[in-house]
């Protein structure tokens, strides 16, 4: 069940950019689990990726492939993250992505390979093939257009409920600019690189080393503040393409500024639309500490709570149970803690004053706060000018649910 999640409004197109999707059957029948991003001559693209250690044989050759060339297509597929699969993965993956050059007249390294779904089992390259055929072979019924952002993001669901895209246009130097996003993702989901897929793109002209310094700033105000479950997959990859065509000059100075502040509201929007609908979530949560001596400090409070058991489970159950925040954030690897000059609070109601119960405090206000939809948890260090904060859920019954039958 989203949180305050709701099917995308309008979604605008992209000068320079198309899209393309088929059901190809890889893992899924009867809905489209293919997609192909096709992209103009001359564009840039940017990209982050998962670290996790055990990466999908996709992350590995598209960070190969981006090393080498210059992009021209991405190919994403969901059901299979093609990871853990060994040599084998990896010849599927760059078969996958040799087809689908051949037939657009690219070269293999211009294109990116993208996979999310079960871990640990082949692709089912038939499928794969067949449907790259459907879209770009030479009985294609011409799909591609640049009207298809909300089949993308439909295309590349695997548990989430609800589609998830964001478009938005703004005008810099006379220029109309536009930005759209798609993003999939609802448990495994945690920096770095929380785990998802995410694709960005926008019609301004920005070179390839500003959109590699934009992207990086934004995806740690956005995509590597979330967390649903601490655990970080094999497969999850951000993606910002800039085609150039809504402008003849690049961006620089405060219009790439002004850009920027769009951009990083995308993303923001995109990465918390992920934790509203996060796996069985019943609740959207802000955990935001502040006071702190350093940011260091603040985010490993921040993370603790976020990632406790007890405390989302408290939340779960509407339980203004406060001795399990208290506890999470206590367990913290944070030497320079001092107790006795914190305070917490859950939405306007304080919990804690001076590291002790708030006098004014009673059951019946905490249940109040904590019934609600979206919650705040605020913890004020007081020793300090730093601060961080990070979107989370709660942790219920149906979450483990989906996960214990994610395979069959």
């Amino acid at each position: 069940m989203a949180v305050g999640l709701k099917q995308p409004g309008k979604l605008y197109p992209v000068l320079g950019l198309e899209l393309a999707t088929t059901a190809a059957g890889i893992r899924y029948q009867g809905r489209d689990d293919l997609l192909v991003i096709r992209l103009s001559e001359g564009a840039n693209v940017s990209a982050v990726f998962t670290q996790n250690k055990c990466c999908a044989a996709p992350v590995t050759l598209a960070k190969a492939h981006m090393a080498e060339s210059e992009t021209r297509a991405l190919l994403i597929n969901s059901g299979n993250a093609n990871a853990v699969t060994g040599e084998l993965g990896m010849q599927n993956a760059s078969q996958s992505c040799a087809e689908l050059a051949k037939l657009m007249g690219f070269s293999t390294e211009q294109v990116l390979p993208f996979s999310t779904g079960v871990i640990g089992e082949q692709l089912n390259m038939l499928a794969m093939n067949n449907g790259i055929q459907s879209l770009v072979g030479p009985h294609s019924v011409g799909q591609f257009s640049d009207n298809n952002w909300l089949r993308a993001a439909q295309a590349i669901m695997t548990t989430d409920t609800v589609a998830k895209a964001v478009s938005c246009q703004l005008e810099l130097g006379g220029d109309l600019i536009t930005i759209t996003g798609i993003t999939k993702g609802s448990g495994m989901i945690c920096p770095n690189m929380a785990t998802m897929l995410a694709y960005v793109a926008t019609d301004a002209n920005i070179s390839k080393q500003n959109l590699d310094a934009l992207l990086m700033r934004g995806t740690q105000s956005s995509f590597n503040r979330i967390t649903v479950d601490s655990d970080t997959s094999t497969n999850d990859a951000l993606v910002l393409m800039a085609t150039g065509k809504a402008q003849a000059e690049p961006l620089t100075g405060d219009s790439l500024e002004g850009f920027y502040q769009q951009l990083e509201s995308v993303l923001v929007e995109l990465a918390t639309s992920i934790i509203r609908d996060g796996e069985g979530a019943t609740k959207f949560v802000k955990v935001e500490v502040s006071g702190g001596c350093n940011q260091s400090d603040c985010s490993a409070i921040a993370y603790s709570i976020a990632h406790s058991p007890l405390v989302k489970t408290a939340l779960f159950a509407s339980d203004p149970n406060w001795g399990r925040i208290l506890m999470a954030l206590g367990k913290a690897p944070v030497e320079s803690l001092d107790m006795s000059l914190v305070d917490i609070q859950i939405g306007c109601v304080s919990l804690i004053e001076k590291g002790q119960p708030a006098p004014s405090y009673t059951e019946e206000a905490g249940k109040s706060v904590f019934v609600e939809e979206e919650i705040h948890i605020h913890v004020a260090l007081n020793q300090g000018s730093e601060r961080f904060h990070v979107w989370t859920s709660d942790l219920s019954h149906e979450y483990v649910s989906i996960n214990a039958d994610y395979r069959s």
